[in-house]
């Protein structure tokens, strides 16, 4: 809601200024995302494809806490992964995301660009003007990120738990009767019959205190390496440095932000060991995990989202540069006006 609102007040008050210049835009824009929803449809399947046995990890090595670690780094979590769960165990919550991926990519590069458009003077744009684009971007894909983040981390880390219950024992509650982990439709009926739409935007203020930050740096960070690359003043630049611009500035900003996203992942697992910690919100959080992990703590699956948000993001720039959406959309018949 907070990000439809800072949508619509910011063309309202563009669109006074200039009628004419923004209907144009918005027609442009209109046309355009059809393009986009399947730019970001095919980057988002092929890069959740290959990355998301890596967020499987970051998730359950940001979960564990002092007294039930199951988990000393990526690799071992994988391979006990793999042994108790089988190869696909490493895709739990894959099709949550191959799901909801699609808009999510589409909100995010659509809503970035519709913020450069209209903060740009002559096609330029100042670093600060950049950053409040990014951040207009980040706060508009929140609408998408929370529900879908929300369950996709209780299908992840069900695997957690359940290998728990069998190694170490004593951190599951006695009496503990171990269940069948449920889909992610029954997740959400469930979420929505108890807690109605609110269930489904739990830890929805963590989520924008990470994604509001991470497109801050993402998105100028992407346009100057990018712009290193350009052939001539105004000629694209070549695929691969899309790719590596992409790879690099996501995974800077990936690092930069992992401190939030473990509160927000903390926050939104519904399911807790015995012997773990419950929090009440983001301050209760943070206090708790200084008290009892360390700050050190904060950086948990830090390596581990950075090598799956350097590829995604890298896989994403890259067919939104090559036009892969409009290339397809070029076979269909065209209306006559």
């Amino acid at each position: 809601m907070f990000a439809t609102l800072l949508l619509w007040c910011f063309f309202t008050v563009s669109l006074s200024e200039n009628v004419e210049h923004e209907l144009v835009f918005l027609f442009f824009l209109s046309q355009n995302l059809p393009a986009k929803l399947i730019n970001g449809g095919i980057a988002g399947l092929i890069g959740v494809t290959c990355v998301f046995p890596i967020d499987l990890a970051k998730t359950r090595l940001q979960n564990q806490q002092n007294g039930s670690r199951l988990y000393t780094s990526m690799s071992d979590c994988l391979i006990k992964t793999i042994r108790s769960e089988g190869y696909f165990g490493m895709y739990r919550g894959a099709a949550v995301n191959l799901t909801l991926v699609t808009p999510e990519k589409a909100i995010k590069l659509a809503a970035n660009d519709f913020f450069r458009h209209h903060l740009s003077k002559d096609g330029k744009l100042t670093l600060l003007k950049e950053m409040l684009a990014g951040c207009g971007a980040g706060t508009c894909q929140v609408i998408v990120t929370t529900p879908m983040e929300m369950l996709k981390i209780q299908l992840q880390d069900a695997g957690r738990l359940a290998a728990q219950r069998k190694l170490m024992p004593e951190t599951v509650a006695a009496g503990t009767v171990e269940t069948k982990s449920p889909t992610a439709m029954q997740l959400t009926r469930q979420l929505l019959r108890e807690k109605g739409i609110a269930g489904l935007y739990k830890g929805l203020g963590a989520t924008l205190l990470r994604d509001v930050p991470f497109s801050i740096i993402y998105f100028p960070l992407f346009a100057n390496l990018n712009n290193l690359g350009k052939r001539g003043a105004e000629g694209p630049a070549p695929f691969y440095v899309s790719f590596v611009s992409g790879c690099v500035a996501g995974s800077t900003a990936a690092v930069a932000v992992n401190p939030v996203d473990v509160i927000k992942t903390r926050l939104q697992s519904l399911n807790r060991a015995s012997t773990e910690d419950t929090y009440s919100g983001v301050t209760d959080c943070i206090r708790k995990i200084m008290r009892n992990e360390g700050p050190a703590a904060f950086l948990k699956g830090a390596y581990c989202r950075a090598l799956v948000i350097a590829p995604l993001f890298g896989i994403a720039q890259v067919v939104y540069f090559l036009g892969v959406g409009e290339f397809i959309l070029s076979f269909l018949p065209k209306k006559d006006n």
